[in-house]
């Protein structure tokens, strides 16, 4: 019944023209978020369009949708609002960093409520960001960018202090970032990450010659779910990392919340991320912050315009039922959804990969899903697929969601479902033996 009203809310936008309102998705073609924002334009009772690169995808909402040049905003933009003809289009989303440019250009040219193009680029260009936040006089670590093409590191690796930490500009999901603790360290991470980005077309020229490089922060990390309106941010959700994260490489493993940081600190994370979206200019849509607490300071690690990465969207659930993604686009064309969080603890261990390989088979899911507190076990890669582990790998082997009474409660269920869990591979190139993680 709740969900009946939903749509009739939404629908009344454009009773009078007698059109479905719609909303624009722009997405890379290999966006596993793609699927999770139909699914919530179809509960809403709206109409989503997706835009993108790949005319030949598998994908059916992509394969009929509108095919641009994700590469070029401004003719993207063009191409968008001659394609669209008398629909009524109500909001534009962009799902991934690399489309919410794309998307404020075209929410710009349409006159929807919109980030400005310039703060969609600071919160996908981590240098650019630093430099911000830095004239803001927001806590940020010492930083460098250096340039790859140049033959003699030597005077900007003078100027670096270490431990440091080597960032792409412009990668998300930990791809590319590798900590050195010495300047011989330094210099093979940055010759690893020139590697990872010499060929990754989603990248501009500058973000395949330069690399940034900060002062590593000590502390636990957290990560913060918002929305924005207006300029003012709601918190969703705030997690815990309970694994640290110390290098040499920062795969993302386990995320609890509620978070179990005091009252006071939570308050400091919450109120650096509103000044973080304050200095870029953000002011609608939803945002995802990571951050490290260290010396009684909350210091920025990253504000994206986009939702939280992988499947861990399915862990909040939002006043009658909503979806993050509901919200998402609810709020997009106009009609904002109510978000009151759930009560209930969750967790979702994002699975590591243990080593290259093509992957056989994961054993032990079954034994995995029985454990308590335990909603789901999703493996996200088939019999064949090659595994790549970080830095250079991209993708995760699958997901393990948990709700319990409490947060600890929920960290022991996916700490023990993991313990079940066996990964079987073989090698790449011909060797005989097969791996068991």
């Amino acid at each position: 019944m709740r969900s009946g009203r939903r749509r009739l809310r939404l629908s009344r936008m454009n009773d009078d023209q007698g059109h479905t309102p719609c909303v624009l998705l722009i997405s890379p073609p290999s966006s596993y978020r793609v699927a999770p924002y139909i699914e919530a334009a179809k509960q809403l009772g709206i109409e989503a369009i997706v835009v993108s690169q790949g005319e030949h995808s598998l994908v059916g909402a992509i394969a009929g949708g509108i095919h641009v040049d994700l590469r070029q905003p401004e003719k993207a933009a063009d191409i968008v609002l001659a394609a669209v003809g008398e629909r009524a289009v109500r909001g534009v989303v962009g799902t991934d960093d690399f489309t919410v440019g794309i998307a404020a250009h075209i929410a710009a040219q349409l006159g929807f409520a919109h980030n400005s193009p310039a703060s969609a680029l600071l919160s996908r260009r981590k240098d650019l960001a630093r430099q911000c936040l830095q004239k803001a006089g927001a806590p940020v670590p010492h930083h460098w960018r250096i340039d790859l093409r140049t033959a003699d590191f030597a005077p900007a690796l003078a100027a670096v202090g270490f431990p440091c930490v080597v960032k792409p500009l412009a990668l998300s999901g930990s791809r590319g970032v590798i900590r050195a603790n010495d300047a011989e360290q330094l210099r093979a991470a940055c010759a690893r990450v020139a590697a990872i980005i010499a060929d990754d077309n989603t990248l501009t020229a500058d973000e395949r010659r330069y690399v940034l490089v900060e002062q590593f922060i000590d502390g636990p990390e957290v990560a913060l779910e918002g929305m924005l309106h207006r300029g003012r941010l709601q918190t969703l959700a705030v997690f815990d990392k309970p694994d640290e994260l110390n290098g040499p490489f920062f795969e993302e493993t386990y995320y609890v919340t509620p978070s179990r940081l005091p009252a006071p600190v939570l308050q400091q994370i919450e109120r650096a991320v509103a000044d973080a979206c304050g200095a870029y200019g953000l002011r609608e849509g939803p945002v995802h912050a990571e951050l490290r607490v260290n010396d009684g300071r909350a210091w920025i690690m990253e504000v994206a315009a986009r939702t939280i990465g992988g499947q861990c969207a399915r862990l909040l659930r939002f006043g009658t039922g909503h979806s993050l993604e509901q919200l998402v686009l609810a709020q997009a064309i106009g009609a904002p959804l109510a978000a009151v969080s759930d009560t209930e603890a969750a967790g979702v261990l994002m699975l590591p990969t243990p080593r290259a390989g093509l992957l056989r088979r994961v054993e032990g899911v079954l034994q995995a899903k029985s454990v308590r507190y335990i909603e789901d076990v999703e493996i996200s890669v088939r019999e064949g697929y090659e595994l790549v582990p970080l830095p250079e790998g991209a993708s995760y082997l699958g997901f393990i969601f948990a709700r319990a009474p409490s947060a600890a409660q929920a960290e022991q269920a996916l700490r023990d479902a993991h313990a079940c869990l066996k990964v079987v591979t073989a090698p790449v190139f011909g060797r005989n033996r097969v791996d068991v993680a």
